[in-house]
């Protein structure tokens, strides 16, 4: 795919990102949202993850934003800080073209740069098989899966844990930095 651009996003990408996620909460079991979020919400939560120092990427084809990936907080308390969790949502129109991973590994590079040590995925669905071969294919592993623990279009679903060590893992502590909180 040499015309795919993948790059940082910026507010401008945020109707692309907007309309992306649209159709996977209206049409997919990706996210356990059922509301879509608007403009203002999805430009609320970039900002909170771009002044959060997180990595926030655009996939384009022919100029046009095609599929988005993000890392954010695993979880809010501190000692979770070196974990980062990754969402990566396409067009579905792309799909099954080899963006998605193109999009996780660059998120992986940008993930270990920024010092994060371990990068979950919590893939909505046990059925969504893209996903979760996605993940393997970058080197994630499974750890587990919560059984029907969410209800959407009528039906329980799982989710799917998956989990990737980044630079040196956890063979190390880190000297610091993911904000700078004491050890």
């Amino acid at each position: 795919m040499s015309d795919l651009v993948i790059r940082a996003a910026d507010e401008a990408d945020l109707p692309a990102v907007t309309e992306i996620y649209e159709h996977a909460v209206r049409f997919g079991t990706a996210t356990f949202e059922l509301v879509p979020p608007d403009l203002a919400e999805m430009t609320r939560r970039f900002g909170a993850l771009r002044d959060g120092g997180f990595p926030y990427l655009v996939a384009e084809l022919a100029s046009a934003v095609v599929g988005y990936a993000y890392a954010g907080p695993y979880r809010p308390r501190p000692a979770y800080r070196f974990t980062v969790e990754d969402s990566i949502y396409l067009a579905s129109a792309v799909h099954r073209r080899g963006i998605g991973i193109q999009l996780l590994r660059r998120l992986i590079a940008e993930s270990e740069a920024r010092g994060y040590r371990q990068m979950i995925a919590v893939i909505g669905d046990s059925a969504n098989a893209g996903s979760i071969g996605v993940h393997a294919r970058a080197g994630f592993a499974m750890i587990g899966t919560h059984p029907t623990v969410g209800l959407k279009f009528g039906r329980w679903l799982d989710t799917v844990m998956m989990q990737l060590p980044l630079g040196p893992g956890s063979t190390t502590v880190p000297e610091i930095s993911p904000t700078a909180i004491p050890l």
